[in-house]
């Protein structure tokens, strides 16, 4: 049994296995009293192989230390070369809401490598364990090639929004349909016209007090760098920075992490900042600089490519060779300077301790 949280260490499940949920989302069940953790299966992926994903796994916990394996919530389709769910498909960060209009959980999925294009995939199922239907298989949103991305639902209208990149130089925020599984047409830009390693990606939002804060990463592949957080009141109005929220990041990369989801804690107001760290640690003090000066030249003279989206799937495997089956998760308490959200690094830390450290003064 595990009592406590330790960043970047080695995360087991309750049967000793390593946890695969990355790119992930975390939720509190209040009517199951339970946490829900879904994310990328990796158990399969090698440096080398054609596998990059293996399906969605579930993790459900109590206290958010011990997790029990639920198994896979959306499968891969091995067989299949011309379906994005294939293995080898670049199939990133699922993002899944409950509609109460329709009564149907939603799932989009993003989609890349292997690929014409990036877009996405969407399914629909009656429970969040489904089994899940595909709706939509080839999506681009307002004709729009689409990277990271998030998915919120507005606690008073109910209305959907997605958030997503642009590759790479804008970051969208869509208005959806009633049923969630479209955009209306309606959107804005953010973040307009940004080169890698600054234009922004993986996006996940969060509220507090009525004010609306969007993370954010640079772009600079598996190699970690700085977060940045805005604030807004509107969904499509302005978004004004508020800097890097990583307090004493002496390497400059977030920790060693890319922020996927914010975890509000039942009950309380604390909520839990949760991050893959996708790399080493040794290796980010040595590389994050030196990542982000190459990006700066690799991207120079980078023409965005704004056509109008139509393509379909390539049916042709892709190898990877990225090392993400031994990716780790850095959790760690969400605290707050005025308004500006902060996160100072703990080695071990319990949510027992949380109570009375939400707030903290500049000094």
């Amino acid at each position: 049994m595990l009592h406590s949280i330790r960043p970047g260490k080695k995360w087991l499940d309750t049967e000793g296995k390593p946890i695969q949920a990355h790119g992930f989302s975390v939720f509190y069940d209040e009517e199951e009293g339970l946490y829900k953790w879904f994310g990328e299966n990796k158990e399969k992926t090698v440096p080398g192989g054609r596998i990059w994903h293996w399906g969605v796994r579930l993790y459900v916990s109590k206290d958010l230390y011990n997790w029990e394996d639920r198994g896979l919530i959306i499968e891969p389709e091995p067989g299949n070369l011309s379906s994005p769910l294939h293995p080898s498909t670049c199939m990133d960060r699922p993002h899944i809401l409950f509609c109460k209009k329709s009564g149907k959980y939603v799932a989009w999925l993003k989609i890349m490598g292997g690929l014409t294009s990036q877009f996405m995939t969407i399914l629909t199922a009656d429970h969040l364990e489904g089994p899940y239907t595909v709706v939509r298989e080839v999506y681009h949103p307002l004709d729009m090639d689409s990277g990271d991305f998030t998915l919120h639902a507005d606690s008073e209208s109910g209305t959907g929004y997605l958030f997503f990149e642009r590759p790479h130089f804008q970051l969208i925020t869509a208005t959806l349909t009633e049923d969630y599984t479209a955009c209306t047409g309606e959107y804005s830009i953010h973040y307009d016209g940004r080169k890698p390693p600054y234009t922004r990606e993986a996006p996940v939002f969060f509220e507090r007090n009525g004010k609306k804060y969007l993370f954010s990463s640079g772009t600079t592949g598996y190699f970690p760098n700085p977060s940045t957080v805005a604030v807004f009141e509107d969904y499509h109005g302005d978004y004004r920075d508020l800097g890097d929220p990583c307090v004493g990041d002496r390497s400059g990369s977030s920790f060693s992490s890319q922020i996927t989801c914010v975890l509000s804690l039942p009950g309380r107001e604390q909520m839990i900042v949760c991050a893959d760290r996708w790399m080493p640690y040794f290796w980010v003090s040595f590389l994050a600089k030196h990542t982000q000066k190459s990006y700066e030249r690799k991207f120079r003279d980078y023409v965005p490519d704004t056509a109008p989206k139509s393509e379909g799937l390539s049916g042709k495997a892709s190898r990877h060779f990225e090392d993400s089956r031994h990716a780790r998760y850095v959790w760690l308490p969400l605290q707050w300077e005025g308004e500006k959200p902060v996160i100072y690094w703990r080695d071990e830390w319990t949510v027992e301790e949380l109570e009375g450290a939400k707030e903290v003064q500049k000094v």
